[in-house]
């Protein structure tokens, strides 16, 4: 499976007043994997930036004066997140700023379901706390000491890792245990990973595949050692 991890950073909060994305940073993940392939570019805005989003970010209208228009980049953003789906923290700001950009030059929006949102995740999962990127960062014991301010492309990377974490972390399929029922109101797609499919007990799951000839020997010997084995009852 697919996705790609998306971050932007923009001239302001609101794409319906006319801010525009200044940068875009994305990488993609392989079986909830990072690959190592990433997009990052900066923008000219072709516009002011306003004062707060510059304490945020760091980015000036004189260091985007020479970087190539959201015209000049929409195809290699395009050609590399292709059909997969995004994976962004407060995805209705991103996914609304990628969209009006799209929309200025006459093509299509993407679909707002298109993307899984971290931070719902984030609030379904911890009730109650910070749901930041800082603040699951530091829940996870993620190492941002690097992020003195805000960049698309740093903050995409960290992202990355906070959302396998918060799918269960990297070895989430080495538990004993079947995973827990998930609440009727969070969608699959919400999550990225697969449940674990019962037949109709819930103390019993699917077995992948069958036991072999040698399992099944050895675990008959087994039995003989045992006095008044359950499987025999």
């Amino acid at each position: 499976m697919r996705e790609i991890v998306l971050d932007t950073e923009t001239t302001g909060i609101d794409p319906s007043a006319g801010h525009r994305i200044i940068e875009i940073g994305a990488l993609e993940l392989h079986n909830q994997t990072p690959t190592g392939e990433q997009f990052h570019v900066y923008i000219n805005p072709e516009r002011d930036i306003d004062a707060g989003a510059v304490n945020i970010h760091g980015l000036t209208g004189e260091f985007l004066s020479d970087k190539p228009v959201f015209a000049d980049v929409v195809g290699g953003f395009m050609d590399f997140i292709g059909e997969s789906r995004l994976v962004i923290h407060n995805a209705p700001f991103d996914m609304g700023f990628i969209n009006a950009e799209l929309l200025r030059l006459g093509l299509a929006a993407m679909p707002m379901d298109r993307a899984v949102d971290t931070l719902v995740m984030a609030r379904r999962k911890f009730p109650g706390a910070q749901a930041s990127l800082d603040a699951l960062c530091r829940r996870f014991e993620i190492d941002n000491s690097h992020r003195d301010l805000h960049g698309a492309l740093v903050d995409a990377d960290l992202l990355a890792t906070v959302y396998i974490e918060l799918l269960g972390g990297r070895q989430r399929n080495l538990s004993l245990e079947p995973e827990k029922a998930r609440p009727a109101t969070m969608a699959a797609a919400d999550i990225g990973a697969p449940a674990f499919t019962l037949n109709g007990d819930s103390s019993k799951f699917d077995r992948p595949h069958a036991p072999s000839d040698d399992e099944l020997a050895a675990h008959r010997t087994l039995l003989e050692r045992i006095k008044d084995p359950l499987w025999h009852r």
